[in-house]
């Protein structure tokens, strides 16, 4: 099997486990994110995580945390394959030879320019995820409030947003936060990843590392992302649930001046602690699923 044909199917199954394991807290990132500012003298519908998670349980099941994953697994498949097979096709160029070892600053730029191709496929997805993640139904005794659910799954999205946001371009809103939160952070997330490997095998030669050298590493990838473009990972998040026909955000710029002088620093970090949460384990099962897949191919 060639080596597109290896990180097509590892990057596929590396994908997937991301998912299963991360798009919980995922969820719950969004919701904290897309809230709205309170009013004056009113707490916010979501006290932190935690009750967020509760009020989703309460209101809508343990189904509720697994919104909106309808159209990352549809995509995940071609998703983590351009990823991954991307990355494998910058490394051959930089490589002296078949083989060879990369440096963590190669690492790093063969995730750049992964990033730039996969953002053209992670906006429209992360776009019909955070519409369906940020619309939620709390029920429950009598502090039950009823709010509309707009979109009925997946392919309702598509079609509302082709119908009455200016048809296909209206699925790539939120492009250029995309592209600013993909770019760099791919590139840190495999410079990590090459980093850690290469520190736990003592060298460049990371061939012999064990399953649980792999978790740590992936764990510290993952995590390293969100460290450092988490707002602007917010602020994609915003522009994309943001009403088409009286918008509050004239733009990416724009929505990181309104959050910061409404809501401080802290509102360009909402919802980060799910996300590091997330981002461990997710991470960890991705490269973990990819190295075992990638490796056990002929």
């Amino acid at each position: 099997m060639g080596d597109v044909a290896k990180d097509l199917t590892a990057g596929t199954v590396g994908g997937a486990a991301q998912l299963i394991c991360g798009h919980p807290f995922d969820t719950i990132k969004v919701k904290l994110q897309s809230q709205p500012t309170p009013l004056p003298g009113q707490p916010p519908k979501y006290s932190g995580a935690i009750d967020a998670v509760k009020k989703t349980i309460r209101g809508e099941g343990a189904r509720g945390l697994y919104k909106g994953m309808g159209a990352p697994l549809a995509t995940v498949a071609a998703f983590n394959a351009v990823l991954f097979t991307a990355r494998g096709q910058m490394e051959a160029l930089l490589r002296s030879h078949p083989g060879a070892p990369l440096t963590v600053k190669q690492q790093s730029l063969c995730g750049a320019g992964a990033g730039v191709v996969v953002s053209i496929l992670a906006c429209p997805t992360e776009l019909i995820k955070c519409r369906l993640q940020a619309q939620s139904v709390v029920g429950g005794g009598s502090e039950a409030s009823a709010v509309r659910v707009k979109y009925g799954g997946p392919m309702d999205v598509v079609r509302e947003v082709v119908r009455s946001e200016g048809g296909v371009k209206g699925l790539f809103k939120g492009m250029v936060p995309t592209m600013a939160r993909e770019v760099p952070g791919s590139a840190i997330m495999f410079g990590v990843y090459e980093a850690t490997k290469q520190l736990l095998a003592g060298g460049a030669d990371t061939s012999g590392l064990d399953r649980s050298s792999l978790i740590v590493a992936g764990g510290l990838a993952g995590a390293s992302v969100w460290l450092a473009v988490y707002p602007t990972d917010v602020v994609k998040s915003v522009i994309q649930v943001d009403d088409y026909r009286n918008p509050k955000y004239g733009g990416s710029v724009d929505a990181f001046r309104k959050i910061r002088a409404s809501e401080g620093f802290r509102g360009l970090y909402k919802g980060f602690a799910p996300a590091i949460a997330r981002s461990v384990p997710a991470n960890a099962a991705c490269f973990l699923a990819y190295e075992i897949t990638r490796s056990a191919l002929p």
